[in-house]
């Protein structure tokens, strides 16, 4: 269950942080809306390789698209493409 807890809380800062885990970050509300996490910095890492890794992806299926739409390139055209560019 995600730990949720107002904003106003931070007022003892020290004893939200004491709730932050390794992936299980705090949720803080403003007037009762969700608008602040505090997570762990492990799991910052982990957020940005996903990031990562989902941009390599878009980039890989815009290729693909590309190349059934414009067509496809032999392993021979790839090396006489890159030894011309020598």
């Amino acid at each position: 269950m995600p730990n949720i807890r107002p904003v106003s809380d931070l007022r003892n800062y020290a004893e939200v942080l004491s709730e932050v885990r390794e992936n299980e970050p705090v949720y803080l509300t403003k007037n009762g809306r969700g608008s602040y996490a505090i997570v762990d910095m492990d799991y910052v890492s982990q957020f940005d390789r996903m990031k990562d890794e989902l941009k390599l992806f878009s980039t890989l299926l815009n290729a693909e698209a590309k190349a059934e739409r414009d067509g496809w390139l032999s392993a021979d055209d790839v090396r006489r493409k890159l030894e011309s560019s020598r």
